[in-house]
């Protein structure tokens, strides 16, 4: 019986298919001010010499004369970010991608959120709906009255059909390496007014990278990697954001020579697979696809695999390596842990 491809797994593969991975990166996963209460005085417009999203604090003098407080400051707008300009400070957001959604948590902007897409199921107070990120509808979004809506998938006419209602949108790719994290991660925090909230995300994941990469490492030798995304043999190249956290640990895709569309995620053979014989297969789908080790050694000519006789068979969380946003340190971790438990005497 075949198995339902993991959500997140399958809107990527959809859009390398159809070629959406062209339009520039800004799906991953990417900023915080301090945002202004319903007393605080109106922002003040940002000046030519202000950076985008910076803030501003309050140093009108009270009119009674009463000592000078220090107000929180407050987020400059208009901004330009991502391609779009937004006037204020956006209260009612919208987010159709996973990877965004625990970004706009991460950095502070959980408040200001009011609809997620149907596989936003993280972190636990999202609040969920029935909106479909595969099949994204103008009129179903613009129920939630949104003054920012984040995308990852353009069917061809979201993007258009929301600014044409007068509504800012977003749409971030799917990113490519770290670059393209952090990049997504402060458009965000500049479109909703958090830039030292998305500044601090960014120097966390930055600073717990640097820690796990300089703890764990390259390997000795070269070795090479099979990443299975699901039991239909769909993999990783080193070009994917999966393949550069992978590359931090000097690994190589041997789905890289077999990537003739450039797509990112080429489906492989069995018979390639045996032939490429990689060092480490890491694994997900364990979930949805019933993945284990036995069953990859009990797949027909497997059993001789270098991977499958030396156990080096890693299960990797689906959410950690299709979402490049807070959690993405977990998924190097667990990369770092997995080649020193298995290659490093």
């Amino acid at each position: 019986m075949r198995r339902v491809l993991p959500p997140i797994f399958a809107l990527i593969l959809l859009t390398a298919a159809c070629g959406a991975t062209d339009e520039p990166p800004g799906a991953g996963p990417s900023a915080l001010a301090i945002a202004a209460t319903a007393s605080s005085p109106p922002a003040a417009p940002a000046s030519s010499s202000q950076a985008p999203g910076a803030v501003v604090a309050d140093t009108t003098p009270p009119a009674n004369g009463e000592p000078a407080t220090t107000a929180a400051p407050v987020p400059a707008f208009p901004v330009s970010t991502a391609g779009v300009e937004i006037t204020k400070r956006p209260e009612r957001i919208v987010s159709l991608s996973s990877t965004t959604t625990e970004i706009l948590f991460a950095i502070g902007a959980g408040d200001q959120v009011v609809a997620v897409d149907s596989f936003s199921d993280y972190p636990a107070e999202a609040p969920i709906t029935e909106l479909n990120a595969f099949e994204p509808n103008v009129e179903a979004i613009s129920t939630y009255e949104p003054d920012l809506v984040i995308f990852f998938l353009e069917p061809g006419a979201l993007g258009s059909g929301l600014t044409a209602l007068g509504i800012p949108v977003i749409h971030h790719v799917a990113a490519l390496g770290l670059d393209d994290v952090y990049a997504q991660i402060t458009d965000l925090g500049a479109a909703t007014g958090n830039v030292s909230g998305a500044s601090q995300l960014i120097e966390g994941l930055r600073t717990s990278i640097a820690d796990v990469a300089g703890r764990f490492g390259s390997v000795a030798e070269p070795l090479t990697y099979y990443h299975e995304v699901d039991d239909t043999y769909y993999s990783a190249t080193s070009a994917t954001f999966i393949g550069s956290i992978y590359s931090l640990f000097g690994l190589t895709s041997i789905a890289d020579a077999a990537d003739d569309i450039g797509s990112g995620f080429p489906q492989l053979s069995p018979e390639y697979i045996i032939e490429a014989d990689p060092d480490i297969i890491f694994y997900g789908c364990a979930e949805w696809c019933g993945t284990t080790p036995e069953s990859i050694a009990e797949r027909p000519g497997w059993g001789s695999l270098s991977a499958v006789e030396s156990g080096a068979l890693v299960a990797i969380d689906d959410d950690l390596t299709s979402r490049w946003g807070p959690r993405l340190a977990q998924f190097v971790e667990t990369v770092g842990m997995s080649l020193e438990t298995l290659f490093v005497e």
